[in-house]
């Protein structure tokens, strides 16, 4: 087996979506700067948004509120997707770098739905 959780930096889906963050906070440096305060902001606080959601949860102590966080997380996903598909739509980013992001979202939430679904059991 795996080593325990001893911190929030342990669990997949926490790295999983800091990687994210990371990748999607740098992206949104090629965005124009006419959506300094539109899409350049709303990105990049969705950016940091899902990880900071994800360790918050852990750190509540209880499974329910937990749990609360995490859907959080997965609702800022969710919403991350959609603002990215804007930024490529309006032809803001290439598909070139569109493509591994949206992997990396894919990926980080594939990973949270797992970590939701074993808490759920």
């Amino acid at each position: 087996m795996g080593d325990a959780i001893k911190s929030y930096k342990d669990l997949i889906a926490w790295q999983r979506a800091y990687s994210l963050g990371k990748a999607v906070y740098a992206l949104a440096s090629a965005l124009p700067d006419h959506e300094r305060f539109g899409l350049i902001a709303a990105v990049r606080r969705n950016s940091y948004s899902i990880a900071s959601q994800i360790a918050q949860g852990y750190g509540k102590g209880n499974t329910n509120d937990y749990l609360w966080h995490l859907k959080n997380a997965r609702g800022d996903i969710y919403q991350l997707d959609t603002q990215l598909l804007f930024c490529l739509d309006y032809k803001y980013i290439p598909p070139a770098q569109y493509d591994p992001v949206k992997a990396q979202l894919d990926e980080a939430e594939r990973v949270l739905a797992g970590l939701i679904r074993s808490l759920e059991r």
